[in-house]
């Protein structure tokens, strides 16, 4: 009788223990707040046909990128978590690219490094070639290191405008490998709407569950300027100034990071707005060469970076400074952080109450952001 209970505690111990571990972790459960590596993930993969007729959809992608973002760090798991975001990029249909990988190329691996995504994106031109969307999918899916967890929610989102049905891969076999994996296919078809359907693009999404759209990808992006659009940027700036680089790729990786609000800001105020808004989610992060980052990861970090890799104020500190510089300037992210939060509560209310009439709806952010909330649902993820 006493192996018999024995026996029994121990199986209801390991599974209470195997529903935790499932699910979303706390960051306060931890004693070092380090991300779990079964924390829920939103995994995109999106393939953007560069050939010459895309300039359209380079340029919605680039304008874009951070209303996109934005969305998804408003996600968040079932118990109140929020789930960590990748995002890998492709190029597809190119005469640049070599034929004998299809005419396409993976730009950037699965990666929460948004300020690489974005520096990718505006290196992106356009060449004629042959769209062959079954094998970009096919490629995708396995050059991708594609979580196996059902609790993450996997996403391809191929825009192109040429049949769906090209290439000695077809687009059949690409997405039954794509379900195998549970990952959803979304097409995006750049043109009209019925031509999609003609051209296979719808078929290709319900293969999988996903989502069919068109888009008009010639479209301007429109933005609205808002009363609050000018704090947020002097936020921004202050924002700015908390990164501490650290590391043999530090300084660059700050370099890149400035060179990003630039690239924001070439389309307008409101669009460098969006992505400072997007900085002060906790999709931004910056781990890799960000002291404050790091530290919030592991606060050994101030032990083990090489003092020649450290900015020239921290070289003359003792250990204690250090840490102590480090906390005051954490300190001071979160508070503009969260000033920039609620500043753009504030805003996205104004957006509602004066969005011009003539504000496209058919864009690649309206039809990335719909996708993921369809499905998101399945995932238990709640989008505020």
């Amino acid at each position: 009788m006493k192996n018999s209970i024995s026996v029994s505690v121990k199986t209801i111990a390991f599974f209470l223990i195997t529903v935790f571990t499932i699910g979303c972790f706390s960051p306060s459960s931890q004693a070092k707040p380090k991300p779990s590596p079964d924390k829920q993930k939103i995994m995109l993969a999106l393939l953007l046909d560069t050939s010459n007729s895309m300039d359209g959809l380079i340029d919605q992608a680039k304008s874009q990128l951070w209303t996109i973002v934005n969305e998804l760090a408003a996600a968040k798991c079932g118990n109140g978590t929020r789930p960590e975001i990748q995002i890998a990029l492709f190029e597809y249909g190119n005469d640049g690219l070599p034929q004998s990988e299809g005419y396409m190329r993976m730009v950037t691996d699965l990666t929460t490094d948004l300020d690489d995504i974005s520096e990718r994106l505006f290196g992106l031109s356009t060449n004629g070639g042959d769209e062959y969307c079954g094998y970009a999918i096919d490629k995708s899916i396995k050059k991708l290191n594609w979580s196996k967890s059902k609790a993450d929610l996997k996403m391809i989102f191929i825009a192109g405008n040429e049949p769906f049905s090209q290439g000695n891969v077809t687009y059949e076999s690409a997405c039954k490998l794509a379900k195998e994996h549970d990952i959803v296919v979304n097409t995006i078809f750049c043109g009209d709407y019925n031509e999609g359907i003609r051209t296979s693009w719808r078929h290709g999404a319900t293969l999988t569950g996903g989502s069919y759209m068109s888009i008009e990808q010639n479209q301007k992006t429109v933005y609205v300027r808002t009363p609050y659009d000018d704090k947020i940027d002097q936020l921004n700036n202050d924002l700015n100034k908390t990164y501490i680089y650290y590391g043999s790729q530090g300084k660059s990786k700050k370099e890149k990071q400035m060179r990003q609000d630039q690239n924001a800001e070439s389309y307008s105020q409101a669009n460098k707005v969006k992505r400072a808004i997007s900085k002060s989610s906790h999709a931004y992060k910056n781990s890799s060469w960000d002291l404050v980052d790091a530290y919030g990861d592991n606060e050994e970090v101030l032990e083990t970076v090489e003092e020649e890799y450290l900015p020239e104020p921290m070289q003359e500190m003792d250990a204690d400074e250090r840490k102590a510089y480090v906390k005051k300037i954490t300190d001071e992210r979160e508070s503009i952080k969260n000033e920039i939060q609620k500043l753009s509560t504030q805003r996205k209310q104004y957006i509602v109450e004066n969005k011009p009439t003539e504000a496209p709806e058919n864009t690649l952010d309206q039809a990335m952001v719909n996708a993921v909330k369809a499905v998101g649902k399945s995932k238990q993820l709640i989008f505020e």
